[in-house]
C-alpha cells in the first residue's frame, strides 16, 4: 500500500494537467486555433447569465507554467514544514489560489476576471498571514488593502462597460482608442493592473508579502499574483501603443526598476532581496509592454517565473538549514556545506542577470536590443541600462556572500543537502531554468527578430552586466579597504532600504487613521449607545412596560 499524502496527490494532478495544457498549446499554435466558448448558465425571461471562456495558445502556455511551478512548490512543501498540523489547509489554499489564476486567465469576461482577481486577493491574504505573528498580520493587511484599490477600479470598469450591453471586453478592444467611454474603462483596468503589479506608488506590499512561508513566496512572486496584472495589460495592450497612457506607464515602470534596484543593493534580508528583484523585473516587463511589444513582455514573464521560483525555493532551503535566519551576512561559505542548493541558487542568480544561454538571457537581451532600436528618450534609455547594471550588482553581491567568507552560525547547525524531496523539486526547476529560455524562444516566436545594431551598442548590454557585477564585488568586499562601505553612507542606505519611505507612508499614513476610527466606532456604536438604544433593548423596554 502506497502512502499517498495530499502533497503528492496534488503534485501528480498539477503535473499531468501542466503537460496536457502544454501539448494543447503546441496543437493550437500549429493549427492557429482559437476557441471561444459561451455557456448559458441561466436564462430568466429575456435576460441570460453567460459564462465565457477563451482558449488560445497564450492562455494554454501560461496555465501550463503556473501548474508546473505550483506542482513543484507543493512537492517541496511536503518536506519544508514536515510537522505542520495544518498542512491540508495550506495545500487547499494553494489549490484555490491556482484555480483563481486559471479563471482569471481563461476568461474574456470582466465579471469572471473580477471573480479570479478577488479569489487571488483573499487567498493571498490567508497565505501571507499563515505564520501568525505581528509581521505577517501587517504584511497581510497591507497586501489585502493595496489590492482592494485595484478591485474598486475593476468594479467601476464593470459598471461602465455595461453601456455596451456586454461584459466581454474582448469585443470592444478595437474601438478603445476612438471611444471615450472605452478609453476610461482602459484607464481603470490599468489602475487595477499597476496595483496588482506592485508598481509605484503601490509597490510596498510586494516586499512585505515575503512574510509568508517560502513556498507561498515562490508562487506569489513568480507565477501567480503579480502576473495577474501584467496579463490584463497584455490583453489591453492596444490602449498603450502610441498613447499618453503608454508614456505614463513607461515612466512608472522606470521608477519602479530604479528604486527596487537601489534598495536591493542595500538590503541584507535574503528573501527581501529576491522580492525586490521581482519588483525590478516587473518594472522591466511593464516598460517593454508600454513601448508596444506584448509578445516580448509575455516571453520575459514566463522566463522570469522559472528562475524566480527556483531562487525562492533555494533561499527557503538555505533559511531552513541555518535555523531560520534570513540575514545574508550569516551565510558565508555555504558552498562547502550545502553545495547543491548553493549551486542552484547561483544558477538562478546568473539567469536573473541575463548571463548568456540561461533562461533569463534570451528574453532580457532581446528586450534591451529592441529598446535600442525604438525611439525613446535618453532618460528612459538610462533607466533601462542602469537598472540592468543594478540587477547584476545585487545578484553578484548575493553570490559573493553565499560562495565566500566564513559561516557565522553556531556549531550546532546541521547543514546538509540530504532532503531528497526538496532536492528533487529544486532539480526540476533547475533544468527548466537552464533550458527553458531557449525552448520558449522557439515556441513563442514564429519568426526570428532581425536586430541590426552597430557593434558598440551590441556589446553595451554585456558591458553593463560586467560593470554592474564588478561594482557589486568592490562595494561589498569589506576586506578591500578594511571597512564596510555601506555603513559610511548610513542615511543614504536607510532611505534606500525603506524604498524611499513608501512602506512607511502606506502603513502609518494610510492604515493607522482608519483603524483608530474603527476602534472609536466600535466603542461608540457596537459597545456604546447603539447597543443600549438598539432593536433588542427597545424590544425589552416595550415588553417590560407592556406597551403592546
Amino acid at each position: 500500500m502506497i502512502n499517498l499524502s495530499i502533497c503528492f496527490v496534488n503534485f501528480l494532478i498539477f503535473i499531468i494537467f501542466s503537460i496536457r495544457f502544454f501539448i494543447f498549446r503546441i496543437y493550437f499554435l500549429l493549427n492557429d486555433l482559437v476557441y471561444f466558448i459561451e455557456w448559458d448558465l441561466i436564462i430568466i425571461q429575456s435576460s441570460s447569465i453567460v459564462i465565457t471562456f477563451l482558449f488560445d495558445w497564450i492562455r494554454f502556455i501560461f496555465i501550463s507554467f503556473v501548474l508546473f511551478i505550483s506542482a513543484l512548490v507543493i512537492f517541496y512543501r511536503k518536506e519544508y514544514i514536515i510537522e505542520d498540523v495544518n498542512i491540508n489547509r495550506f495545500i487547499l489554499l494553494v489549490v484555490i489560489f491556482v484555480l483563481s489564476i486559471i479563471i482569471l486567465i481563461i476568461s474574456p469576461n470582466l465579471i469572471s476576471v473580477l471573480l479570479g482577481w478577488d479569489g487571488l486577493g483573499l487567498v493571498s491574504y490567508c497565505l501571507v498571514i499563515y505564520f501568525q505573528n505581528v509581521k505577517s498580520y501587517n504584511a497581510g493587511i497591507l497586501t489585502a488593502l493595496s489590492n482592494r484599490i485595484g478591485d474598486v477600479a475593476l468594479l467601476i470598469a464593470i459598471a461602465w462597460i455595461l453601456n455596451y450591453g456586454s461584459w466581454n471586453y474582448i469585443f470592444y478592444l478595437e474601438m478603445i482608442k476612438n471611444d471615450l467611454s472605452m478609453f476610461l474603462i482602459g484607464i481603470l483596468v490599468i489602475i487595477a493592473a499597476i496595483t496588482k503589479r506592485a508598481q509605484i506608488p503601490f509597490s510596498s506590499w510586494l516586499p512585505a508579502a515575503i512574510a509568508a512561508p517560502t513556498p507561498v513566496s515562490a508562487l506569489v512572486h513568480s507565477s501567480t499574483l503579480v502576473t495577474a496584472g501584467v496579463y490584463l495589460l497584455i490583453r489591453f495592450n492596444i490602449l498603450l501603443v502610441d498613447s499618453q497612457l503608454g508614456t505614463f506607464l513607461l515612466l512608472i515602470g522606470g521608477l519602479t526598476i530604479f528604486i527596487a534596484g537601489v534598495a536591493a543593493n542595500f538590503e541584507f534580508d535574503l528573501k527581501k532581496i529576491i522580492a525586490l528583484s521581482t519588483l525590478s523585473q516587473l518594472g522591466l516587463i511593464i516598460r517593454i509592454l508600454a513601448i508596444g511589444f506584448p509578445k516580448l513582455a509575455f516571453f520575459h514573464l514566463l522566463t522570469h517565473a522559472l528562475f524566480k521560483a527556483l531562487l525562492f525555493i533555494c533561499a527557503g532551503a538555505i533559511i531552513h538549514n541555518i535555523k531560520n535566519s534570513q540575514d545574508i551576512r550569516d551565510i558565508g561559505g555555504l558552498v562547502y556545506f550545502i553545495p547543491f542548493t548553493t549551486s542552484c541558487l547561483n544558477v538562478a542568480n546568473l539567469a536573473l542577470c541575463g548571463i548568456p544561454f540561461l533562461a533569463g538571457f534570451y528574453s532580457k537581451d532581446l528586450i534591451l536590443e529592441i529598446v535600442l532600436l525604438t525611439n525613446i528618450n535618453l532618460f528612459s534609455f538610462f533607466l533601462y541600462f542602469f537598472s540592468t547594471g543594478l540587477t547584476v550588482c545585487y545578484s553578484f553581491r548575493l553570490s559573493y556572500y553565499s560562495l565566500t567568507g566564513d559561516i557565522n552560525q553556531s556549531s550546532l547547525n546541521c547543514l546538509n543537502d540530504e532532503s531528497w524531496t526538496i532536492s528533487k523539486s529544486i532539480t526540476g526547476l533547475l533544468l527548466i531554468a537552464i533550458i527553458g529560455g531557449s525552448i520558449l524562444n522557439w515556441l513563442i516566436f514564429s519568426s526570428i527578430y532581425l536586430i541590426c545594431l552597430p557593434s558598440y551598442l551590441k556589446i553595451l548590454t554585456l558591458f553593463v552586466c560586467i560593470v554592474g557585477g564588478f561594482s557589486g564585488y568592490l562595494i561589498r568586499n569589506v576586506n578591500l579597504y578594511f571597512f564596510n562601505k555601506s555603513l559610511n553612507y548610513y542615511l543614504f542606505r536607510f532611505i534606500n532600504i525603506s524604498i524611499w519611505f513608501i512602506p512607511i507612508l502606506s502603513t502609518i499614513g494610510v492604515i493607522k487613521y482608519p483603524l483608530t476610527l474603527g476602534l472609536k466606532s466600535i466603542k461608540s456604536f457596537d459597545h456604546g449607545w447603539s447597543e443600549f438604544l438598539g432593536g433588542q433593548n427597545f424590544y425589552y423596554f416595550i415588553k417590560k412596560n407592556n406597551l403592546y
